[in-house]
């Protein structure tokens, strides 16, 4: 059956990457044109993208995850400079009020997205090694969040409150697969919630947002955005208007290439193609948790839970905003959104849980299953 399930998330993975470079090609041409003179600017850039996450997700693959375990403290390590970085002047690289970029030479990457997995790693490293433990609050609570709270931090400050709220989501999800005590989990989101909220009603952009999205007609200008999300869907209706055949995308919409791509999805290819794009990434999530249930070891079922957590949140979150369900946030549609940083996290999330299927696959024990089983902290 494992192996089943690895080909039906592969082909999810692969017909959502397929249908991002297609509508990248759609949608962003009109963009391009009249910011670089280049109607094929975007997808040049995201093509050589494809290739590199391509890379990335053939030597993750290959590389037993096992291992991952090894080295969670320097790849945590290493995704909190990164995230420092982006403060410093004349390396990182500012948009749109935000510093969320390091500049690469002609490119530009998101340290965010890498903090998304350096979260799910670290947990699951930590979660294991405790064992037992992960029912006391020092260790199975105190000390993952103190870590965690770092990194938010540093997300929060570029500002960036939709990946904060996202990495918060999994770390809840983590906590729970490795079996924290509920009333410290209540306890914590709890806390989260209300941190987040006073976060953002002291911040006057999000504020607006939420404003604008429980009362729209008030906050006409802040509501555009979604405003023009629904107009899509509007015209599109059930078979759209055809592929290219987008008015929105004519700088109606903003970001139509990135978070709202979804809504041009919609104009051309109707409901039936974004309700296709729903259903392939409820098939990640079923693939990702059989892999999880499947594992052979505590450190592949978190890693497992925790990746597909990740992509399938971001998802739905990205789903929700475009289509009125939630307030705005800045976070692409995994494997579609224009977006070389995000395309190769998500690229590589998948290659893991690929490899953990793998092993999973095999008959007998291997090594790593053998020793972890014999230690008394696994659980």
């Amino acid at each position: 059956m494992i192996r089943r399930v690895s080909s039906a998330l592969a082909l999810a993975v692969f017909v959502l990457l397929c249908i991002g470079i297609v509508m990248l090609a759609s949608t962003s041409s009109v963009r391009g044109e009249a910011v670089y003179s280049d109607a094929q600017h975007f997808l040049k850039r995201q093509l050589l993208w494809l290739v590199a996450s391509g890379i990335v997700g053939w030597v993750v693959y290959r590389f037993d995850y096992h291992l991952l375990r090894r080295i969670a403290w320097p790849v945590c390590a290493f995704a909190l400079i990164l995230l420092v970085l982006v403060f410093v002047p004349g390396i990182g690289q500012e948009a749109g009020g935000s510093k969320r970029w390091l500049g690469i030479g002609p490119f530009s990457v998101q340290p965010s997205e890498f903090a998304k997995f350096a979260v799910v790693l670290g947990f699951s490293a930590w979660l294991c090694r405790i064992g037992r433990r992960v029912g006391t609050f020092r260790d199975g609570v105190l000390y993952p969040v103190i870590g965690m709270g770092m990194t938010a931090a540093l997300i929060m400050g570029e500002p960036d409150y939709g990946t904060t709220f996202l990495i918060g989501c999994v770390a809840v999800v983590l906590l729970f697969t490795a079996g924290v005590k509920i009333r410290y989990l209540a306890g914590l989101v709890t806390l989260g919630v209300g941190g987040f909220a006073a976060m953002v009603a002291q911040d006057e952009v999000r504020r607006g947002r939420v404003l604008a999205f429980l009362m729209p007609d008030k906050y006409p200008t802040v509501a555009y955005h979604l405003d023009q999300s629904k107009i899509a869907f509007i015209k599109g209706g059930a078979f759209g208007v055809g592929l290219g055949d987008s008015i929105q995308k004519h700088l109606y919409l903003p970001e139509a290439h990135t978070d709202f791509i979804l809504a041009i999805i919609g104009e051309e290819l109707g409901l039936i193609a974004t309700g296709m794009v729903v259903l392939l990434f409820a098939a990640i999530l079923f693939c990702g948790v059989t892999i999880s249930l499947r594992a052979r070891d505590a450190f592949g079922r978190l890693m497992a839970m925790g990746l597909t957590t990740s992509i399938v949140l971001q998802a739905a979150i990205n789903v929700g905003v475009v289509t009125g369900c939630f307030p705005t946030k800045g976070l692409p549609l995994p494997f579609i959104s224009y977006g070389g940083s995000s395309l190769v996290a998500s690229v590589a999330m998948v290659a893991v849980l690929l490899n953990i299927a793998k092993h999973a696959d095999e008959q007998g024990e291997d090594e790593h299953t053998r020793s972890i089983k014999n230690r008394r902290h696994d659980f």
